[in-house]
């Protein structure tokens, strides 16, 4: 099956997930088959064992929408459907998707993740623009097979364009919550307006040609524009998901140059490394970055370069994609992938936050390509 998505928290992402058939040969054909049941089984019990902690309650009975665990799962999850011979949203998801849609809905009257009472200012603003763009995102993944921008989906769209920064240098992006944690909640401005391109051009029903939003996308797609060059390469790979979903962000040029410096950054196994997407990120507790593949920065890179439209026959595609293959680890459905911010026991829960995202865009990256 081909995936047609976008990627999210990060991400990532990124962000709507629909299949269709393609008569393309696999490029991992013939390569040590990867399991779509243990994925499946991981990114469940992690969003089970979400929702039940007790860090990640929130008002109104609702829990917080993570950039590296919820909404990574939302929109991968999907993606296995056909695997697991789904017809419909499983029981996790159809939680999560309610958890959501409360959260719209009540969006004048539940608080904020972090409020500025009791985490500081400018904490409450940082909220509300996050969880705007991560709802969106999350609502409009599910629309988007369907071809229906759905009323809750379009009221997320409202509410994401209502926290849009009007004025002053980020005018066009949103406030994006900041806590020095990389690679979304550290400097991570650029990339929160990169998902909200991502939810805007991915909507369906032609919604990102609606005369009343003209005002607002306008504004999003100069600050991508503009600040492009001064972000890292795991910012500018999100900005080239974003170009393929909404027009006017990069020319055909400057795709193919994002495209050539992250193929740039490819390891003699054929995986990518986080660490060399970051620029001069360093940890807090002065340890040295993993500089091995990682599941997350291969996931991402592999899944975006076929977005943009490369052969999956090209050979480091085909070398990226092969080493997704053989890198989950098959005891427990996951990717491995590693924090950027501290040296982390990857057997805790916390040490798991990295994987959920590798987890995510590895399933991604390898849907796409069957």
């Amino acid at each position: 099956m081909k995936v047609v998505i976008f990627a999210t928290c990060i991400l990532a992402g990124c962000l709507g997930v629909s299949m269709f058939a393609t008569d393309e040969p696999s490029p991992t054909a013939g390569t040590a088959a990867w399991s779509g049941k243990a994925a499946a089984a991981y990114l469940d019990g992690r969003m089970v064992w979400w929702m039940g902690w007790k860090g990640a309650a929130r008002d109104h009975g609702t829990f917080c929408v993570s950039c590296h665990t919820v909404a990574p799962y939302a929109i991968a999850r999907p993606a296995l459907r056909t695997t697991l011979s789904e017809h419909a949203p499983s029981s996790t998801e159809r939680q999560l998707l309610d958890n959501v849609t409360k959260r719209v809905r009540l969006w004048k009257e539940v608080e904020p993740a972090y409020p500025d009472a009791t985490r500081g200012f400018p904490k409450t603003a940082e909220s509300r623009g996050t969880e705007s763009i991560l709802n969106a995102v999350i609502l409009v993944s599910y629309d988007a097979p369907t071809g229906k921008l759905s009323s809750d989906a379009r009221l997320a769209l409202d509410n994401m364009w209502g926290e849009q920064v009007k004025t002053g240098e980020a005018r066009g992006a949103w406030s994006w919550l900041q806590f020095h944690n990389s690679p979304w909640e550290g400097d991570s401005q650029y990339y929160g307006a990169t998902l909200a391109a991502m939810a805007v051009g991915s909507a369906p029903g032609n919604y990102q040609s609606t005369p009343g939003i003209q005002d607002s996308i306008e504004p999003l797609r100069q600050y991508l524009i503009r600040e492009r060059e001064s972000q890292i390469l795991i910012d500018r790979v999100m900005l080239l998901s974003a170009s393929t979903r909404l027009p006017g962000l990069l020319t055909p040029a400057q795709q193919k140059a994002i495209m050539d410096e992250a193929l740039s950054k490819q390891q003699a196994d054929g995986g990518f490394s986080l660490s060399s997407f970051v620029g001069g990120w360093k940890r807090h507790d002065g340890t040295p970055l993993e500089t091995r593949s990682d599941g997350y920065a291969t996931g991402v890179v592999t899944l975006v370069l076929q977005q943009a439209g490369m052969k999956r026959d090209q050979p480091q595609l085909k070398r990226g994609l092969i080493w997704l293959m053989q890198n989950q680890d098959r005891t427990e459905g996951r990717w491995l992938a590693y924090s950027l911010n501290k040296q982390r026991d990857l057997a805790t829960d916390i040490g798991h936050f990295m994987s959920d995202a590798a987890t995510a865009y590895a399933v991604l990256a390898l849907e796409y390509a069957n």
